[in-house]
């Protein structure tokens, strides 16, 4: 997945915006390459998970759809860019990327892959 600086610094803003609690949100992508950044809202408000809003899931869905590839991401406020079990039992897409916002330490975005409990690193090139 290929994203520019200023997309990876937009996800880092959103999670510290909304830290103590997850952000959460979704990116198109085309041919691996983020074209935009939606922010979502997390209805659960917490510290320890997210979800998606109803509407940002639908229209991650219709993206999907139109043949764009999606990645949802979402921040760990105090713990490693690194699924937890309760987002690997969540990710219900297995063809769609995880993005994980890390504000333990310095900032890291990781992204991964879940398909049927199975949680493999995609590797994130930076432009610019």
């Amino acid at each position: 997945m290929q994203m520019t600086r200023a997309q990876w610094d937009d996800l880092v803003a959103h999670a510290r915006e909304d830290a103590p609690n997850e952000c959460c949100g979704y990116l198109r992508l085309d041919d691996g390459v983020v074209g935009e950044v939606f922010r979502a809202e997390n209805p659960r408000s917490s510290p320890y998970g997210y979800e998606l809003d109803g509407r940002s899931l639908l229209a991650a869905n219709e993206l999907d759809d139109a043949g764009h590839g999606v990645a949802i991401y979402h921040s760990h406020p105090r713990s490693p860019a690194e699924p937890s079990q309760t987002d690997i039992n969540l990710a219900t897409y297995p063809h769609w990327i995880y993005v994980i916002v890390s504000l333990d330490g310095d900032a890291h975005v990781r992204a991964w892959r879940i398909a049927d409990g199975r949680v493999d690193e995609e590797p994130i090139e930076l432009d610019g």
